[in-house]
């Protein structure tokens, strides 16, 4: 039997691997790629190419999540398999499950982390990380929204917790949810179940393109985050909850926050 290395490409161009993963393309008999479970504005599977010297195979949705990454099991079975995925690799469940399926038939797996959406945003909101509670994915609309996401703020919120919102992306469709199509959607579960959750008046952070050079990281009152122009995707949203003195200041120095943001500590 041969192996699956899980390579995370991190988060905004081909320059974002590192020097492990690099290595891992270069020794393998075949590397796949697959781009859609997240957006990375500047990645050029070219460009990849060239610096590895290996050709990169794209995989689809249909062939992880429906056929059970069969091709690239095959492929593991008499060699060394690298698959190449945004971010940290294993963030995203459907990989989690190529990994169990590979171990029970025997193939061997390894794991390359990459930089994570999650640690990314985490580190440029200035918040304290032990202070988030479970993150939630808000999805693009649909004929019957969930409700989800609003649950997962709430509680949060009584626990005095930070909520990060991942925002729904469909590479394929060409579509990314951005912030204030998020908020919309929140608003509209507020208005349904009026408890005073997410409001106007409700501290929100915004945070455009972690992982670039040229991220976008707003704080504000969610009024004013609703027309604020964040620039191109992907995008994410946090809801703060009680904050410590430091977490006002970085909020105020790093994201432009308001300064009446040090009344709010707790």
């Amino acid at each position: 039997m041969g192996e699956i290395v899980f390579v995370g490409l991190g988060l905004h161009d081909e320059m974002g691997i590192s020097l492990r993963g690099l290595e891992e393309i270069k020794t393998a008999n075949n590397v796949f790629i697959e781009l859609y479970t997240n957006l990375m504005p500047d990645f050029s599977k070219e460009n990849l190419e060239k610096i590895s010297g290996k050709k990169l195979q794209i995989v689809s949705r249909e062939e992880l999540e429906e056929r059970s990454g069969k091709l690239i099991l095959e492929r593991a079975e008499t060699g060394k398999v690298v698959l190449l995925v945004p971010g940290d690799p294993l963030i995203a469940t459907t990989h989690v499950a190529l990994r169990i399926h590979a171990e029970k038939l025997g193939i061997k797996t390894r794991v390359v982390h990459g930089a994570s959406i999650l640690s990314a945003v985490m580190g440029l909101s200035g918040l304290h990380n032990y202070k988030f509670g479970k993150s939630v994915t808000i999805p693009l609309p649909s004929e019957n929204p969930s409700e989800t996401p609003y649950e997962v703020i709430a509680q949060n919120k009584r626990l005095g917790l930070h909520t990060l919102c991942l925002l729904d992306v469909k590479v394929e469709e060409n579509r990314y949810m951005e912030i204030h199509e998020g908020l919309g959607s929140l608003l509209k579960i507020e208005e349904k179940r009026k408890e005073k959750n997410v409001m106007m008046d409700t501290l929100v952070l915004g945070i455009a393109r972690a992982g670039s050079n040229n991220p976008t990281v707003k704080a504000g009152f969610l009024k004013d985050l609703l027309t604020y122009d964040f620039g191109d995707p992907p995008h994410s949203i946090i809801f703060p909850g009680k904050l410590h003195f430091m977490e006002a200041e970085a909020l105020i120095v790093l994201s432009g926050a308001p300064d009446s943001l040090r009344e709010m500590v707790e």
